[in-house]
């Protein structure tokens, strides 16, 4: 009984530093797309580049192809962790070893490498922008249009996650119904939204790639994340027709739910 409560207590312990760890590191990727090339502009600051510079001087620049090589390896890194972990071999051999911690270990070497990203990530300063706003009207307004749209999209990805189940994206889910007795929260789901989920990698793709192109100025190492990161979001994104079938009809079942408790709250104030 005790060794019982003792080992529900580590796995509590671990999924939650595991869900703290994921959503500081999320709140970085926010700052690091999103919060500093955005206020950047909002403050007034120049961009980091140099448009006096021609293309051809900026690419025989070895800083410049130190800093792009950097951060394509950073890339590479990010992505291969990414998707060997979530390759179904490996997928089940993690879960050997790590049982019902296997979601909660996914997201913290995920979150981890995204940590590792940021922090080495260079920016390249010794190049031309590839496009910059000009003139009094467009440095006020687009990039605070550019900063509405990011806080909707960010907005959108929160309330995405949410309807997904969070809890469960994250690990702790898992965890709270391995302790409670429970079978899988997945395996509860019908087989319907299991293939849904086992597809549907990335729910938040529009959305990213909205922030990550939505800039009044890109720079080349900006462009190389945004390129970079939009195929792999594309590539990932594997939903078919069974699929997007199952989410018109649960959302048409929402809305009807919606719709009558709307009507039945309308009857009873009459």
């Amino acid at each position: 009984m005790a060794s019982a409560a003792f080992r529900d207590c580590l796995l509590c312990i671990s999924t939650l530093i595991s869900f703290v760890f994921v959503f500081v590191t999320g709140a970085d990727f926010v700052r690091f797309v999103s919060f500093r090339a955005i206020y950047q502009n909002l403050s007034g600051a120049a961009p980091q580049c140099r448009d006096s510079r021609s293309w051809s001087d900026a690419l025989s620049d070895r800083s410049v192809l130190s800093s792009l090589s950097l951060d394509l390896l950073l890339l590479l890194l990010f992505s291969f962790q990414h998707s060997f972990l979530a390759w179904a071999p490996v997928k089940r051999m993690s879960l050997r070893v790590f049982g019902v911690l296997n979601r909660s270990f996914y997201c913290f070497t995920t979150a981890a490498a995204l940590q590792v990203l940021m922090c080495f990530w260079r920016p390249v300063s010794g190049a031309p922008c590839l496009w910059a706003v000009h003139g009094a009207f467009w440095e006020v307004w687009l990039p605070l249009l550019c900063f509405i749209l990011h806080v909707l999209s960010w907005a959108l990805i929160c309330s995405i996650l949410l309807i997904f189940d969070y809890p469960e994206l994250l690990g702790v889910k898992q965890v709270y119904y391995e302790c409670m007795g429970l079978a899988d929260p997945l395996l509860l789901k019908s087989e319907r939204a299991q293939r849904l989920f086992s597809h549907l990698r990335h729910p938040v793709c529009v959305e990213l790639i909205i922030v990550l192109w939505a800039l009044p100025s890109l720079t080349l190492d900006r462009l190389i994340l945004a390129v970079f990161l939009t195929i792999y979001l594309i590539l990932a994104h594997s939903l078919d027709a069974q699929d997007c079938a199952y989410l018109q009809h649960q959302l048409k079942n929402k809305l009807q739910i919606f719709s009558s408790e709307h009507t039945l709250n309308h009857s009873k104030r009459q």
